[in-house]
């Protein structure tokens, strides 16, 4: 079921000609309930997947605004039981929105793949990324998330040649998540015709759907992502205006960015 759930998401915007928005939050950032408040509203703002982000100490692909995110998190005392009881309470409320885990491998690994799979089935999560994960080293928990129908999703960066494209795309579910600059979250705004090219390069070889993050900030930059590729991903700007105005700003931001990554014309806009 949980596999279906995101590819439902993505079918059902490709029909109409819009682009799927996904929705980042840290868990436990600035506490477990105000994390509360913004993951469960998110759906209820148009956020069609969300991400909730498991705080890690050493975030090391995130900008200044995750990595400070996580900070408050663990110093709210946030743990993985915390995170995944945060999960169960979405997949209660929401049992249709794709819910996707988010982090580093270290967490998961001392917590055990196999444990982790299934604790994370059994609160309703859909997919997981792992950022520090190479593909070489991920086959035991592909393993325990296949076995538990649970998508492991992978970041593509500019970086990554064609060549090894088809290694970091075998095994993987869901969609497939694009690096649409080369740094940390939130740095720098995406180049609509370089993403555009990135995305028909990746679709030459597989099947998946494309969702695009890391520096779309605004409306503006989300409908020109949302123009090449089947998804947009925000998180620092979402993470910033909850640190600014609460979970009433960062849902209303979350609005204004779902409205224009689903907007109509992009099919046009190709």
């Amino acid at each position: 079921m949980s596999i279906s759930r995101i590819s439902a998401a993505f079918a059902k915007r490709a029909a109409s000609g819009e682009g799927v928005f996904v929705a980042y939050l840290m868990a436990g950032d600035p506490d477990l309930e105000t994390s509360k408040e913004l993951l469960l509203g998110l759906p209820l703002a148009g956020a069609d997947i969300v991400e909730l982000g498991m705080p890690f100490s050493d975030p090391v692909a995130e900008g200044p605004t995750i990595q400070q995110a996580a900070q408050r998190a663990l110093l709210a005392h946030t743990k993985m039981k915390d995170v995944l009881a945060l999960a169960t309470e979405f997949r209660a409320q929401h049992p249709d929105t794709p819910l996707i885990l988010m982090g580093y491998a270290n967490p998961i690994h001392y917590m055990g793949w196999e444990h982790f799979a299934e604790a994370a089935m059994k609160a309703g999560v859909d997919g997981l990324i792992i950022v520090d994960l190479p593909p070489e080293e991920s086959e035991p928990l592909a393993q325990a998330l296949d076995a538990n129908d649970i998508a492991l999703i992978r970041l593509i960066a500019p970086t990554t040649g064609e060549e090894r494209l088809p290694q970091v795309l075998s095994g993987i579910s869901g969609f497939v998540y694009y690096v649409s600059v080369t740094g940390v979250t939130g740095a720098i705004v995406p180049d609509g015709d370089e993403v555009a090219l990135a995305v028909r390069q990746i679709k030459q070889h597989t099947d998946l759907p494309v969702a695009v993050g890391f520096g779309v900030r605004d409306p503006k930059t989300a409908r020109i992502i949302a123009a090449a590729a089947d998804g947009v991903v925000v998180g620092s700007a979402i993470v910033a205006a909850l640190e600014a105005g609460g979970p009433k700003a960062a849902l209303q931001l979350t609005k204004d960015l779902a409205e224009a990554s689903q907007c109509k014309t992009r099919r046009a806009m190709i």
